[in-house]
């Protein structure tokens, strides 16, 4: 389709404006229709000008037989039904006591009615739960009474690599059976843990590590937890830090 030359156009414009004085405006406007689709160029296709419905459109997908309303009746009484309570294989299984009921910003509450706040993080081993906080294992000056060393300082920004002191994990060296699984949550987003960090809990402690946000690590340990128990060997273990940190930006390099 060609678009109109400036000399029809003023000729359409002409033919509107004489018919608006002349004519009513419901007459004017069906007769300024009229010159303008009379003047369009149309390709030799023919177009349909009307809409396809709903119907018209799917009735090849459509399944003729599906029922034409939502409601199914009356509900069953048969005792041949399916009960999915009953095909939960851990609905009778006692929540352990250091499931994480709600991750706050700065804390966590637990199931046995503990809740951290301050920024620490917790370390639950064995069925039991410890107020974590690596980050004063880096402080130059522990005994100054205001501790230097934070959260952020553990962090490298610029490689997005978390390091955590070994010092800050030596309960999990006394601990016996250590757990099988040690799940660690990194704070509000996920960071790598460096090296040394892995080595030390694979090859000293003999754990396997999983590392995710802290919010997936707590929903994962509550799992895991109740599945496979949180003593004896092949326990699950879990190292929390606050999800409301979320790192420190890298600086900018210039």
């Amino acid at each position: 389709m060609q678009a109109p030359s400036r000399q029809l156009l003023r000729a359409l414009r002409a033919a509107v404006r004489t018919s608006l004085t002349s004519t009513s405006p419901s007459t004017s406007t069906t007769a300024a229709r009229q010159t303008c689709l009379r003047h369009i160029p149309l390709s030799s296709r023919t177009l349909s000008t009307t809409t396809p419905s709903h119907d018209q459109l799917h009735s090849r997908t459509r399944n003729r037989y599906a029922p034409k309303h939502a409601e199914r009746g009356p509900k069953s009484t048969e005792d041949t039904q399916t009960d999915f309570g009953v095909m939960d294989v851990l609905g009778h299984v006692p929540t352990p006591a250091t499931s994480v009921d709600a991750c706050t910003s700065d804390g966590f509450h637990l199931d046995n009615g503990v809740k951290t706040e301050g920024g620490a993080g917790v370390l639950l081993v064995g069925g039991e739960a410890f107020k974590w906080e690596p980050w004063r294992c880096m402080d130059s000056n522990p005994n100054n009474g205001t501790p230097t060393a934070t959260l952020g300082t553990m962090l490298d920004a610029r490689r997005g690599v978390l390091s955590i002191p070994s010092q800050s994990l030596g309960l999990l060296e006394l601990v016996h059976p250590k757990p099988d699984l040690l799940i660690v949550g990194t704070g509000g987003r996920l960071w790598m843990l460096s090296k040394e960090v892995r080595a030390y809990i694979g090859e000293v402690l003999g754990c396997r590590l999983d590392v995710m946000d802290t919010a997936n690590a707590a929903a994962a340990y509550n799992l895991l937890a109740k599945e496979r128990g949180v003593e004896g060997g092949a326990g699950v273990g879990a190292l929390l830090l606050p999800v409301g940190w979320v790192g420190v930006k890298a600086p900018v390099r210039r």
